[in-house]
């Protein structure tokens, strides 16, 4: 079954397991993820006459990555700012700008072509990660 912990104390090392309309107590001992259980956590289990057992996390598996970075702004910054990487400081790429930075400086400017390249890309979808590998909004 799938479910979500509704509670869980740590220093009794039991919780609470929700799923649709019944609840299930469980044992830190019946718990067999590498992490330990938090509040709010989504689960699966295998129901038993006395609660939940073989519980694991489940979140990370049906729950995508999370966009967090505005793509327009990434663009936008690329083509104001792109000569000195400021869009892939924004997206997390700090080693990409440094060379952005370094490019710029040594070419005596026409490193701003990259940034301009590179906002296009952004306004295509053809960079549409951050460094995190989350999608753009």
């Amino acid at each position: 079954m799938i479910g979500h912990i509704e509670s869980y104390d740590a220093e009794s090392q039991t919780g609470l397991i929700k799923s649709e309309d019944k609840s299930f107590a469980f044992h830190l001992d019946d718990w067999i993820a590498q992490v330990p259980p938090e509040q709010g956590d989504d689960v699966r289990f295998e129901e038993d006459e006395a609660g939940a057992k073989n519980i694991d996390l489940v979140g990370a598996y049906l729950e995508g990555p999370k966009a967090v970075k505005y793509r327009y702004l990434a663009a936008l910054l690329a083509l104001l700012f792109g000569y000195v990487g400021i869009h892939r400081i924004y997206l997390g790429h700090y080693k990409i700008a440094l060379a952005q930075i370094v490019v710029t400086l040594l070419t005596g400017g026409y490193g701003a072509l990259w940034g301009f390249i590179e906002a296009v890309l952004i306004f295509t979808g053809h960079i549409n990660k951050d460094a995190k590998d989350r999608p753009l909004k």
